[in-house]
């Protein structure tokens, strides 16, 4: 798989998955910029990892999301390769979720990929082609208790990927989604024994996942190993959800 001095731009690069993209594109000799919004674990990647490049920024801030990404096009001279993994959670019963929470949500997690996802074709465009991979989630397949919001935002992710798939499939830019189950993460570290075994027994492999499970197929999608799969969903959830 040939990824060498591709040219990548991951949100979220700092929880459990995106730090596992981090790893797994930078050794495979991309250029990586890594966005987030937590300084202190952006400073720590750059220590880790040499060249890449940080860069802190919110995505709620939507009116900035095309200037950003002009500006990081310039840094990369293009970019090849963007994965979409920032999001957040919000969660309550539906009857208690409040229409902030429920909009906060959504801007960040459908609108703001919506927008990076746009302003990004823009510039592959004029290149002729790239990769565009959204990380999605299972929930937005099965649903979940108290994540109406949440759900409904990664539901939202997969149902554009396959619009915007299907309107630039002869400019040369794949669009696909990668949805994670359950993955052992720092937060999943933090539950009761009690609970992950509960959890682990809904899933037919018998373990949480791990986030290089995630990057290895984000990182195959974003080869030219995948240039005829486009428009697609890959679950990667031990068998827990099968589309």
């Amino acid at each position: 798989m040939n990824l060498k001095n591709k040219k990548v731009l991951i949100t979220g690069a700092t929880g459990g998955i995106g730090k596992s993209l981090v790893d797994k594109f930078y050794n495979f000799g991309a250029t990586v910029v890594a966005t987030g919004t937590n300084e202190e674990k952006l400073n720590n990647l750059k220590k880790q990892y040499d060249n890449i490049i940080i860069e802190k920024f919110k995505l709620d801030e939507h009116s900035n999301i095309e200037g950003f990404i002009d500006k990081v096009d310039k840094q990369l001279e293009g970019i090849d390769v963007l994965v979409n993994n920032a999001g957040i959670t919000l969660d309550n019963l539906s009857i208690r979720l409040t229409e902030e929470n429920w909009k906060t949500v959504l801007d960040i997690n459908l609108t703001s990929t919506f927008l990076m996802c746009k302003f990004t074709i823009k510039k592959m465009l004029k290149k002729k082609q790239g990769k565009i991979i959204n990380i999605t989630s299972i929930v937005g397949h099965t649903g979940n208790l108290g994540q109406a919001n949440y759900s409904a935002s990664k539901a939202g992710i997969v149902a554009f990927s396959k619009s915007l798939a299907i309107e630039y499939a002869k400019k040369n830019i794949n669009i696909n989604c990668v949805s994670p189950g359950f993955i052992k993460t720092d937060m999943t570290d933090k539950i009761s024994e009690e609970f992950k075994k509960t959890l682990i027994s809904k899933i037919p492999s018998g373990s949480l996942g791990s986030g290089e499970d995630v990057s290895n197929c984000v990182a195959f999608l974003a080869s030219d190993m995948a240039n005829y799969i486009n428009g697609e969903t890959i679950h990667v959830n031990g068998g827990m959800y099968m589309a």
